[in-house]
């Protein structure tokens, strides 16, 4: 499976420090993941890309953001380094690919762009040839014919497009409005799933934002299987204190940077917390971040559970900066140094296991309340 990345901040920040400079970045990911569940590909070699929005509105640019994909590895590109060294962003998706479906190809790179509109998967969409035609009748003219590629994930997001009233509107979305229609592409998908007769689980790690808010899931189709690895950090300022390697600084309360990717940027456990499975996470303009336990036939209330303080919604209060989750207690693995040799039978240390068996017991989340990071 892929690896991905994305990044809100109030203040825009150099790509080479998410992208180049940690000693575990996305692109030391594209050939030393660490989490992934599918070891028979170990290599994201099958392209890349990186997607950013301008610090400042400019009318002659417009809203849409810019996007750089190649089919090359991230590992072995220097444009991706010279850009990555020159670019500042206050919002920024990244994505290291190891083909599933769909040819190796530009098109097939992501992130994608539809108008103001970024997106970008990991995982798949179970036999989705099983369904492809179903997602392709469901699609109006228009969205059908941007669809350049052949892979599930981009056919995806048509379909999340397809659930927007008005997918090429200039002006910001409502955050719920993109949460709504994510929960949407994932129930749409599933439905299409189960009349083809297709028992595989779907891994639905995808993620959207217009530029102003953020909208990603980490989910798969069981209740028993793990989903895709996602991991968030949050704090006041992202720096380094010795060459590869970086820790989030939390000097307040505020919240002025989130990051959310496939596996931990940095040797720092406490800067990471682990998403629960079958949640989706809504970042709004303001830097809020909530949690929503999707709730369908796949919840499982022992997995999408937050232990939550001084709030009967679930909610830590506002003195307490970090969430608990339950869902996961192993461990982050420590990220050798980047001279360090990998061992040869390195492989994924989250496997496909009983959930509910691994986790200990708390009170669920049964309804969709948001569980708010203060």
């Amino acid at each position: 499976m892929c690896r991905m990345l994305l990044y809100k901040g109030n203040q825009p920040i150099q790509l080479a420090h998410l992208l180049t400079k940690p000693a575990h970045s996305i692109i030391n990911q594209s050939f030393d993941s660490r989490l992934r569940l599918d070891t028979r590909r170990p290599i994201n070699g099958d392209g890349f890309g990186v997607g950013w929005y301008e610090s400042e509105p400019d009318p002659e640019l417009g809203a849409a953001p810019c996007i750089f994909t190649s089919v090359t590895p991230a590992w072995n590109n220097m444009n991706l380094i010279r850009l990555a060294d020159k670019i500042k962003s206050p919002l920024v998706f990244a994505h290291v690919r190891a083909s599933t479906a769909g040819s190796v190809s530009e098109s097939n790179c992501h992130p994608w762009q539809y108008g103001r509109l970024m997106f970008m998967h990991n995982g798949n969409v179970a036999d989705f040839n099983l369904i492809k035609r179903k997602v392709q009748e469901s699609l109006s003219d228009e969205i059908f014919l941007t669809v350049n590629g052949n892979t599930d994930s981009e056919w995806a997001f048509a379909v999340f497009l397809s659930q927007l009233k008005t997918p090429l509107q200039a002006e910001p979305f409502c955050h719920s409005v993109l949460k709504e229609a994510m929960l949407k592409t994932i129930a749409k998908l599933n439905a299409w799933g189960k009349e083809a007769g297709i028992t595989e689980a779907s891994m639905m790690n995808f993620a959207v934002t217009d530029g102003v808010s953020v909208v990603c899931s980490r989910y798969i189709s069981s209740r028993t299987l793990e989903a895709a690895s996602l991991y968030f950090s949050s704090g006041t300022r992202f720096e380094s204190y010795k060459p590869g390697h970086y820790r989030m600084i939390k000097a307040d309360k505020r919240e002025d940077i989130v990051v959310i990717a496939s596996e931990p940027l940095t040797f720092e456990k406490a800067d990471w917390l682990t998403i629960p499975s079958n949640t989706v996470v809504v970042i709004t303009s303001k830097l809020n971040v909530l949690m929503y336990p999707i709730v369908d036939e796949y919840h499982n209330p022992t997995v999408a559970v937050v232990q939550g303080e001084g709030r009967g919604d679930g909610a830590r209060d506002q003195r307490h900066r970090e969430v608990v989750f339950v869902e996961d207690h192993r461990a982050i693995p420590t990220v050798p140094a980047v001279d360090s040799p990998r061992p040869d039978k390195e492989q994924s240390t989250m496997g496909h296991s009983d959930s509910a068996a691994r986790d200990a017991p708390a009170q669920a989340l049964a309804s969709t309340a948001p569980v708010m990071v203060a």
